[in-house]
């Protein structure tokens, strides 16, 4: 019988890890999950509150997902993406109609989100004719050639030089305001007027496309004010910009809707999406484009491609997903414990503590921004913090791992991103934890 040891040692013998330094990680041993829980080889279990990377909407191990497959995998493993798939067509045809038929006219398939970004842009940069794409400081789209260029985030430092035709620019972030607002309304209007300075400087016929995450996920649950997103489209609009929607993160109900954009009253060029179409059964990702980038392609040749673009055995889940959504009312599961269990819970958090700098979200994605005290708003760690720096930080993820709940945080932020399908007495179980832990850890 294996135990946490045994695959420790395996695990660094052979595995290289991903945005890690090798010798210094020490990764846990997964053992098995089930819904909203995974356990190690020790029988160590822990409620997962980050849904792995933000992309376990329907839970570790739900038996139609896995069903889906089994039953894909009699009939047809794999296929060239040249060829017509009955799976595929069905996966492309609900993401389409879900998303709007009468803006969205077909789905690009990719491994992932990453791979999607970087079609997306290639598709912006071919039907415009034009190179530069925008994209906010405070942001992540992957760690691709281009999408890590867009990425505002620290991971792009030691990727540079990236692409020099990408330009970042200031989003919208009330609670640290750069454009030194005191309400929403005036953070939208000033932060669109930030946008269209640097659009008139940098050049309107030489920007291809802007691209934002509807919500921004890694980098703070930033939910955009009200007017912000519908004034992109216009300057958009305005100068011929085409906007891209990251939905990789957000997407497939992580917000409430089934596409987060869906918030907010507006309608993009390009959505790209990944991680919730299948709950990352199989790796999975895509685009979706309008139907004048689709006409572009129509008689000319798109300059792309993969060999595992709708993989069947990512696309049977994907479908799957669909009927879940439907047959369990994920949708409304979601908008209801948000608004009766998270919020308030999380208010509550907000009043008792005076780390508790500010509350943020929506639906199953949500931030709890830690600083050394409310006044001051100074962030319980730095930026982009080193191992010493980032020690309180580390203390509460113990605390809550003691206490068997798996958080996700980054920087000075605890994120609360749990399965879609949470059952309202986890979700419950899962706040208090946090709540005991930052008594524990920094109360």
């Amino acid at each position: 019988m294996s135990s946490n040891a045994d695959i420790k040692t395996l695990d660094r013998s052979y595995v290289f890890h991903s945005w890690s330094a090798q010798d210094l990680i020490d990764p846990l041993p997964v053992k098995s999950g089930d819904g909203s829980y995974f356990w190690d080889y020790e029988d160590n279990r822990y409620l997962d509150f980050s849904s792995q990377l933000v992309n376990l909407n329907l839970g570790h191990q739900h038996p139609r997902l896995i069903q889906s497959i089994k039953d894909q995998a009699e009939a047809l493993c794999t296929v060239a993406p040249s060829f017509a798939e009955k799976t595929r067509s069905e996966l492309a045809e609900l993401i389409v109609t879900e998303a709007g038929t009468d803006n969205f006219a077909g789905v690009f398939f990719t491994n992932g989100g990453a791979e999607a970004v970087e079609n997306a842009v290639r598709m912006a940069r071919l039907h415009t004719g034009r190179r530069k794409v925008m994209a906010m400081y405070r942001s992540y789209h992957g760690a691709t050639s281009t999408a890590i260029s867009l990425t505002g985030d620290p991971r792009r430092w030691p990727n540079e030089p990236a692409d020099n035709s990408i330009v970042h620019f200031f989003g919208p972030y009330l609670y640290r305001s750069p454009f030194h607002a005191t309400t929403e309304a005036e953070e939208a209007e000033r932060a669109l007027e930030h946008l269209e300075n640097q659009i008139m400087l940098e050049g309107p016929a030489t920007i291809a496309a802007i691209i934002i995450e509807s919500v921004v996920g890694t980098n703070g649950i930033l939910v955009p004010p009200p007017g912000y997103l519908a004034g992109v489209r216009r300057i958009c609009d305005k100068y011929g910009i085409m906007y891209i929607a990251d939905e990789v993160m957000a997407g497939f109900g992580r917000t409430g809707t089934m596409f987060a954009f869906q918030n907010f009253d507006v309608t993009p060029d390009l959505i790209t999406f990944a991680k919730g179409v299948n709950s990352g059964y199989v790796p999975l990702g895509g685009v979706i484009m309008s139907h004048d980038i689709r006409k572009t392609f129509g008689t000319r040749v798109f300059p792309g491609g993969l060999t595992y673009s709708g993989h069947p055995l990512a696309c049977a889940p994907g479908v799957e997903t669909f009927k879940i959504f439907a047959d369990e009312r994920i949708l409304e599961h979601v908008q209801h414990l948000a608004a009766t269990v998270i919020a308030p819970k999380l208010e509550e958090l907000h009043q008792k503590y005076d780390c508790v700098g500010q509350v943020r979200g929506l639906g199953m994605f949500w931030a709890i921004e830690l600083v050394k005290d409310k006044e001051s708003r100074t962030p319980l760690v730095p930026f982009n913090p080193t191992a010493e720096e980032n020690a309180p930080m580390a203390a509460l993820t113990a605390e809550c791992k003691k206490r068997g709940l798996w958080p996700l945080t980054h920087f000075n932020r605890m994120h609360v991103a749990p399965p879609l399908n949470i059952s309202e007495a986890d979700l419950s179980t899962g706040l208090d934890i946090i709540d005991e832990s930052i008594g524990a850890a920094l109360g």
